[in-house]
């Protein structure tokens, strides 16, 4: 049995069944609507500060989680501030669509435009440098960036290999592992890539080999809805499952036999049975959101996809625990 579900409610509390609240302190960036903090929060830590520069996204955070305190800003404008905490781990999930590999890729590096999350032109190839100088300012025991897999591919290389080089500089030693949700009984396959740093002079070992969940385990059966319109009902009919329904390959009929396919913001995969999309309840058992989560008035697929599920990083922030902080 896993230490941490993908089929939970706020109103269980925190940490999870059997995690002690040790009361290590973080700081997270980017919180987009508090998937990391919920993971965080899982095993055992104390979030006390949170920042996002969207508005929406504050308002989603602060009333499913309470923060003392909330930054709402661009990273580049928290290095100048004179009231940011003191933690044990800074944690940031800079957004990642120039390093995607079905995002803007080189296209994207270096150029001002203005993104939809907090409307602000912005270039955001520079963004893990940036939370790079809060963690110098900050000093904190441990340092977690979580990314997309396209940071260590191709020409994006050169970025990941700058990142371990600034955080050695700045005397922590850094290690750089792919994880993968469906490894920690996720179920999703959510590759991620996570730099981890500490200024203890030790070294952590992550290895999850949890039993996958397909989607027959989180399918809802009982919801025989038909909300595909009449074209991509051909398209349904005409995919197999686990192939792309339609001629842009993003969206994906669902295989019952298999892990589902990575949750994103922009679109939502159909259900293999009924020619629907995934409904909610099944996106917050792939997501491993809690139930009873308040989305105010955004989709909660968008915030889902936006955010690192918090099953998964309960997992790491549990590791990074035992082997770095305890």
């Amino acid at each position: 049995m896993t230490k941490f579900k993908y089929e939970w409610k706020l109103s269980d509390g925190y940490p999870a069944t059997g995690v002690n609240q040790h009361n290590s302190t973080v700081f997270t960036t980017f919180s987009c609507g508090g998937g990391s903090s919920m993971g965080y929060k899982l095993a055992g830590y104390n979030v006390i500060a949170a920042n996002d520069i969207d508005p929406n996204m504050q308002k989603i955070y602060e009333v499913n989680h309470h923060p003392a305190k909330y930054f709402l800003n661009d990273i580049r404008e928290l290095i100048d501030r004179t009231d940011l905490p003191d933690v044990d781990l800074l944690d940031s999930s800079p957004p990642c669509s120039v390093f995607s590999m079905a995002g803007y890729r080189e296209k994207g590096w270096g150029v001002e435009k203005k993104f939809k999350e907090g409307q602000k032109k912005q270039t955001l190839d520079d963004l893990f440098f940036e939370t790079i100088k809060l963690v110098d300012k900050i000093r904190p025991k441990v340092f977690v960036g979580e990314n997309v897999m396209g940071i260590i591919r191709g020409n994006a290389k050169k970025y990941a290999h700058e990142i371990v080089k600034r955080l050695d500089s700045l005397g922590y030693t850094t290690q750089v592992f792919v994880l993968n949700g469906a490894d920690m009984g996720l179920p999703q396959r959510r590759e991620r890539v996570f730099f981890i740093a500490n200024r203890l002079n030790k070294t952590i070992n992550l290895q999850f080999n949890e039993q996958h969940v397909t989607f027959s385990d989180v399918s809802d059966e009982n919801d025989n809805t038909e909300n595909l319109t009449d074209l991509y009902k051909e398209y349904w009919d005409l995919a197999s499952p686990g192939k792309s329904v339609g001629k842009f390959k993003a969206v994906r009929k669902l295989d019952y036999t298999k892990v589902p396919n990575t949750l994103v913001a922009s679109h939502v995969n159909h259900h293999p049975r009924f020619k629907r999309t995934l409904n909610n309840k099944e996106l917050f058992k792939i997501g491993s959101w809690p139930e009873d989560y308040n989305f105010l008035d955004q989709k909660p697929n968008y915030v889902i996809g936006m955010s690192v599920p918090p099953m998964m990083m309960a997992y790491v922030a549990d590791e990074i625990y035992k082997q770095l902080l305890s």
